[in-house]
């Protein structure tokens, strides 16, 4: 903690492997983020899946209701029953079928907006890192479906050929029971 705030949240002088400042590297992974939003929003998917590594794990994980004395079991664990466990491959097979005009439930396409923000960073081990954002995703689809998930992300990346990929991605929605009548966005 440093004058109040935690260490994972203050913008201090630290610096990362190569030399960079926590500031800079927090706008660069921002920068990061923004452009995956803009991916995502303007349906450029082939592009979005370049941001992941070829050994990615997608998850989302189920959340339940329960008391306090059980806030272990909030969160499912990986291997456990899970929204999405997702591997390159499969996240490709997504986007292809898309791409098929066979997708019924995006035809039409969904429109949607992801505003992501709250970016904290962790360094890893070999100079990967730990970045966590919140996020709200908005879907309107049709005439009249209209959709809002909110939740947290947290992210592994590793540098590679110059630029960041995502390795792991965990995708925790702030609500425990899904209202969309389908979940063929990414997030």
């Amino acid at each position: 903690v440093q004058d109040g705030i935690p260490d994972e949240v203050a913008m201090t002088a630290q610096t990362f492997g190569d030399g960079i400042s926590q500031s800079e590297l927090w706008h660069e992974l921002m920068q990061f983020y923004i452009n995956e939003a803009w991916l995502l929003d303007d349906r450029k998917f082939r592009e979005w899946l370049d941001l992941f590594t070829d050994d990615v794990f997608y998850f989302m994980p189920r959340r339940l209701n329960v008391g306090r004395q059980d806030l272990s079991r909030e969160i499912s664990e990986e291997g456990d029953l899970a929204i999405f466990e997702d591997d390159k491959t499969y996240m490709t097979m997504r986007v292809d079928r898309l791409d098929t005009g066979m997708a019924w439930s995006e035809d039409p396409p969904s429109r949607t907006r992801h505003l992501v923000g709250n970016l904290v960073i962790e360094p890893l081990p070999e100079g990967d890192l730990k970045a966590k954002t919140a996020f709200i995703l908005y879907r309107s689809h049709h005439e009249t479906d209209e959709n809002i998930f909110a939740g947290s992300r947290e992210d592994h990346l590793r540098e590679e050929d110059g630029r960041w990929k995502i390795y792991k991605r965990t995708i925790v929605l702030d609500a425990n029971v899904i209202l969309a009548k389908n979940l063929s966005v990414f997030f």
